[in-house]
């Protein structure tokens, strides 16, 4: 039963070794320095020499040998049955010449480990069987060095130690420790990385060899008999050949009673010469690894027990390979996994995902994050009229105005102006539309599970029917998002109640008044009229003209800044007449500036608060020196109580003293009196055209219809941006996003489930098919080896 424990063991461990399984086999693992004669006592318990030879380093592989006891064959079979062959493990092939074996060994720890005496992890497996071996299973390893010879890595120490230790670190491993005899024992390598793992020594054996090459008049007696370093498995002492018996060929059978004759005649060691040689510890290993496998058979059983369940939880996870080829269970299945999918991509969007990341956005949270965050500062970050400069805005006043002047804020400069402030708002609308569309294509992507993984063509095809349902949507929500903003700028609704309120806020800062210049001193001898104000009176009043504020459109007239004048004011009043000398050359106070301080001020047509004499209705548009460039001459009034209309006005801007009415010659763009001909009208294009182009100040007047329509647009662009801001995220939602979770089932399932197809779509991975052909067999040999251990009676052993 013993032998067969051996040999289930040796079983096993070439069952797993071909299909990767995580079971520790019991084996016996060889340590030593580099030299200290381990693979010459591996030879001298196999009785042939197999194992490559050479200076330096030699074995750079772990080497598995099992050693398997054939029955001695019979002599009536004929003298061409072989007793003694090698195989290996990586060929096919039955070796009868050892010779080979060696030099078979040798190309293959070329062949993985190279030419520079480098050393891998992965072992070459060995099997010989032969009628003078016991069942045993052996690792021999690379020698521990210490510093790098030749061509060796730099790290070969490092190398070495981690790949020893990979092995001497299982517990089911029997450590036998090989150290030279001739070396002080507190130098050995083999026991101390053996205490390091063992420490307490029971599953370690020492073996002692080199003993015949001890000083002269020393022995290792007390080594042996372990009262230098104890060891529950003892000390065994052997004789190797030495190199010059190697030289020679000396055999194995002359070696071995060379071996014995050493141990019987040798005055220390005759007496316990029989629990020494090679013979001794080939039956005491073999004993040692039985108990060792008996002792671990529990343990083994409840490794197998476990690494069974995990074997089938894995190829469950891989699926049943029947069912996919099932034709009556494939439409199921497909039918399935759509739906899986589809579930997937809805409450990822959704936020009802099961495994949500919680490291960062994902899903419909990333959604959110496009319209609040990059969508809303893009269009927050949008200047209304940081591309109109004041050049640009007095040139689109003069342009609707024709040729006739003009005496309000033309409505139609407003509109030209503000449409193409709103096209601004149309890239970021389109990009945010951009945006969620490749936000959805990467939930569609995200979209997966274990299962759906088994099929990359069903996979692929999912992918891209969600994704084409998507492109399907991007034009006409990108159509839409950009009607929207058509549908602004396609009629401008003054009327709106929150452009009223903002544009008469906008255009009461922006038309607040200078600071009053001082009035010059008027001539004593102006004659006033009976009923009359005063000259302070008449100063106070022209200076505090109630006027409406501009900005607020009149629903009769085609003007932005609509007058707020009682235009029924006391026709009976009296005017003052204005200095002709004094006046002429005084700044002018703008009729239109509204007075903040005025307690009668009114910012609603048709109240009547009272004026002044000089405040009627011709005074507050062309009277006391008008304001603009196109009303440079005062008005000339009469002192005898009416007021005659204006026949000119000063194209220049500048006001020159002269006589004013209806006898004041025309002024031409030079100042002089000369006739406005054809001529001058080229010369006044020209000076308007080069005076633009050198950024001249603006007038009083064009400072405030500036200001005015800048106020206008920021007012309007704010409405436009704030109803944009609301209705592209939800034009959005419903014609992409909402429409593309409620008909992602529907399209998946006219588009892929086709009986057709099915065959096609469940076509697996070639690794996934052979992955789980691996799982499968390592399953059953499990399974295998767990029947087996359970059917060994330990108690006949």
């Amino acid at each position: 039963m013993d032998v067969d424990l051996i040999k289930l063991v040796n079983r096993l461990q070439d069952t797993f070794s071909n299909l990767g399984g995580e079971l520790d086999m019991p084996q016996l693992v060889v340590v030593g320095s580099q030299s200290s004669g381990k693979s010459s006592v591996l030879e001298n318990i196999v009785g042939r020499d197999f194992l490559p030879r050479g200076q330096g380093i030699v074995t750079r592989r772990p080497l598995i040998l099992q050693l398997i006891h054939t029955p001695i064959p019979d002599p009536s079979a004929g003298p061409s049955a072989d007793t003694e062959w090698a195989q290996f493990l990586h060929i096919d092939k039955r070796f009868t010449d050892f010779n080979d074996v060696r030099r078979e060994i040798e190309q293959e720890t070329f062949r993985v480990a190279g030419q520079n005496k480098g050393v891998s992890k992965l072992p070459i497996s060995l099997r010989i069987y032969s009628p003078n071996v016991l069942d045993l299973t052996l690792v021999d390893l690379p020698g521990l060095t210490k510093i790098p010879v030749g061509d060796q890595p730099t790290d070969i120490e490092r190398q070495i130690r981690n790949l020893v230790l990979d092995y001497v670190s299982k517990s089911n491993s029997v450590i036998l420790a090989v150290s030279p005899a001739n070396v002080d024992l507190a130098n050995s390598d083999a026991l101390k990385l053996a205490r390091s793992v063992d420490p307490q020594g029971r599953r370690t054996v020492g073996v002692l060899t080199k003993l015949d090459l001890m000083d002269a008049g020393t022995n290792a007696l007390d080594i042996l008999t372990g009262r230098v370093y104890p060891l529950k498995l003892g000390f065994i002492g052997v004789v190797n050949r030495s190199q010059q018996d190697i030289i020679t060929d000396k055999s194995m059978k002359d070696a071995l009673e060379a071996e014995a004759e050493f141990f019987g005649n040798h005055l220390a060691y005759r007496n316990i010469a029989h629990k020494n040689g090679t013979k001794y510890l080939a039956r005491t290993l073999n004993q040692v690894l039985m108990s060792h496998i008996r002792d671990k058979l529990p343990d083994m059983k409840a490794r197998l027990n476990t690494l069974m369940g995990q074997a089938q939880q894995e190829l469950n996870s891989f699926g049943d390979a029947a069912v996919f080829g099932d034709k009556n269970q494939q439409g199921a299945l497909i039918l399935r996994l759509m739906n899986q999918f589809a579930q997937d991509f809805m409450s990822s969007i959704e936020g009802t995902k099961v495994d949500m990341s919680t490291k960062e956005l994902s899903g419909g949270a990333r959604i959110y994050y496009i319209f609040n965050d990059i969508f809303g500062h893009a269009l927050a970050s949008i200047d209304s009229t940081a591309n109109l400069d004041n050049q640009d805005i007095r040139t689109a006043i003069r342009n609707s105005t024709g040729p006739r002047p003009s005496l309000f804020v033309p409505e139609a400069a407003f509109d030209l102006l503000v449409k193409p402030q709103i096209k601004l708002l149309e890239a970021p609308s389109l990009r945010c539309v951009e945006l969620v569309y490749e936000e959805l294509v990467k939930i569609c992507h995200n979209c997966t599970s274990t299962e759906l993984e088994h099929f990359p063509r069903l996979h692929a095809q999912l992918i891209e029917c969600v994704s084409e349902l998507l492109r399907e949507r991007l034009g006409p929500t990108s159509e839409y998002a950009q009607s929207l903003i058509e549908i602004q700028a396609a009629y401008i609704n003054t009327n709106h109640p929150t452009f009223i309120a903002g544009s008469a806020a906008a255009a009461q800062s922006a038309t607040s008044p200078s600071p009053k210049p001082v009035p010059p001193s008027r001539p004593v001898s102006a004659d006033s009229i009976p009923g009359g104000p005063t000259h302070g009176e008449g100063d106070d009043s022209s200076s505090e003209d109630p006027v409406a504020a501009n900005g607020i459109l009149t629903r009769d007239g085609r003007s932005v800044s609509a007058t707020l004048h009682d235009r029924s004011r006391t026709a009976g009043s009296a005017i003052t007449a204005a200095s002709t000398s004094g006046k002429a050359k005084h700044p002018r106070h703008s009729s239109v500036l509204p007075s903040s301080s005025h307690p009668h001020a009114s910012a609603v047509p048709g109240t009547s608060p009272p004026h002044s004499a000089r405040e009627t209705f011709l005074n507050y548009f062309f009277g006391q020196n008008g304001p603009g460039p196109l009303a440079g001459s005062s008005v000339e009034r009469s002192h005898a109580g009416f007021v005659l209309p204006p026949t000119g006005r000063d194209i220049s801007g500048a006001d020159a003293p002269g006589p004013t009415g209806l006898l004041a010659p025309r002024r031409s763009l030079d100042g002089n009196n000369a006739a406005f001909d054809m001529k001058s009208l080229g010369k006044h294009i020209e000076a308007v055209s080069s005076a633009g182009d050198n950024g001249s100040q603006l007038t009083q007047r064009e400072e405030m219809e500036t200001a005015l329509i800048r106020s206008l647009i920021a007012s309007y662009f704010s409405i436009v941006r704030q109803s944009i801001q609301d209705l592209i995220p939800k034009a959005i939602m419903h014609l992409l996003v909402n429409y593309s979770s409620k008909h992602v089932q529907n399209r998946l399932v006219a588009t892929l489930y086709k009986p057709e197809l099915f065959s096609e779509l469940l076509d697996e991975d070639e690794a996934l098919v052979a992955e789980r052909t691996r799982v499968r067999a390592l399953l059953d040999a499990y399974k295998e080896a767990f029947k087996t251990l359970s059917e060994v009676n330990l108690k006949t052993v």
